[in-house]
């Protein structure tokens, strides 16, 4: 795994320049000041949602038959939607403190496009296919609160100063 340029900064001063292990630890409350404890954690998952699963998709590009060897669908994109629920057969947005009090999953849509193909005849193609839901770590650039000012986070209920980097599972706070 690649690292920023930050933490390749400090592994370089922690192996070459600074030998007094007392002097090495000063370097942490540093780091931390510059990073925080949980941008990694939201840089991993904005990677995962915006570059992995496409990179998954291209390797799982073509689904074939068995039954049938000419039949075949094949993958063309992914892209995660907002944060929302399904309520009365309709989609609406959602934010993590309503999900908190409803205990309900703060998480959004996982859509495709898929091309249904029988020997070299396209049959179909489909747009905006929901195949599942993936929870959305809170502050990550698929959150309702990754842009947000005080004012916002104050009218939506949450507190200004959390740093996100977690999930709300069932209305329940988790760390990964």
């Amino acid at each position: 795994k690649s690292f920023s340029n930050a933490a390749k900064f400090c592994l370089v001063l922690w192996h070459l320049s600074i030998a007094n292990t007392q002097e090495k630890w000063k370097l942490l409350p540093a780091f931390l000041r510059t990073r925080g404890l949980v941008k990694q954690h939201i840089d991993s998952y904005n990677f995962l949602v915006d570059r992995e699963l496409k990179a998954i998709l291209e390797a799982n590009r073509e689904v074939k038959s068995e039954a049938d060897p000419t039949w075949f669908l094949e993958y063309t994109d992914i892209r995660v939607g907002s944060p929302g629920i399904e309520e009365f057969s309709a989609e609406r947005s959602v934010t993590p403190q309503e999900c908190r009090l409803r205990d309900l999953t703060y998480s959004a849509p996982i859509y495709v496009n898929i091309r249904y193909t029988l020997g070299r005849d396209k049959i179909k193609e489909d747009s905006n296919v929901c195949i599942g839901r993936i929870p959305v770590m809170l502050r990550s650039s698929h959150c309702v609160l990754n842009a947000a000012t005080m004012e916002d986070m104050a009218r939506l209920g949450e507190c200004p100063l959390d740093p996100g980097g977690y999930f709300i599972i069932r209305g329940v706070e988790k760390v990964v």
